[in-house]
């Protein structure tokens, strides 16, 4: 079941959902905005190929930039991003990253893949920022990038995988 922004707001003020920082207006009728913090991972052309294995490590392949003054995304580049928002849930809800429609209709994939957010996270959330339009797009730090869909889960879980603790 998809919470509403009726629950999202209890859960909040029952402190069951973190989200530090959070303005109210980033709650929308079933889902909260995120922002896209100051900093990105780009691709280093330092590599032909990634190999993927369990242990090829994104953080050796790309390098962090600041992005204050914004960047200039090309057309088909993936670059990686970070939420402003720390986002803490209970062991029973769930959320999904997706990205807003009024930048989708730009050709902006705010997160193109894995948008899961496992049950009892507490952390900032990586996403995965693609171009898929004609034209560059210039991105630009604490916009509204995407929004976080919550969910119930039936039973309870907490993430305790390698990303526990991610960071950009």
């Amino acid at each position: 079941m998809i919470l509403t922004k009726n629950e999202i707001l209890k859960l909040i003020r029952e402190k069951k959902i973190k989200i530090k920082p959070l303005t109210k207006n980033s709650i929308g009728p079933a889902s909260i905005d995120l922002t896209l913090d100051n900093k990105i991972r780009i691709f280093t052309k330092e590599n032909s190929y990634i190999e993927i294995k369990e242990n090829t490590d994104y953080k050796k392949l790309t390098k962090i930039i600041d992005i204050t003054k914004g960047y200039i995304i090309k057309s088909e580049e993936l670059v990686l991003g970070i939420t402003k928002e720390k986002i803490t849930l209970p062991e029973n809800i769930c959320g999904w990253l997706n990205s807003r429609s009024r930048f989708a209709r730009l050709g902006l994939m705010s997160h193109i893949t894995a948008p899961f957010v496992c049950p009892g996270i507490s952390n900032k959330q990586i996403l995965e920022i693609y171009n898929a339009g004609n034209h560059p797009i210039r991105l630009i730090p604490n916009i509204k990038i995407c929004q976080l869909v919550l969910q119930e889960c039936k039973g309870f879980a907490k993430y305790q995988g390698k990303f526990k603790s991610q960071e950009l």
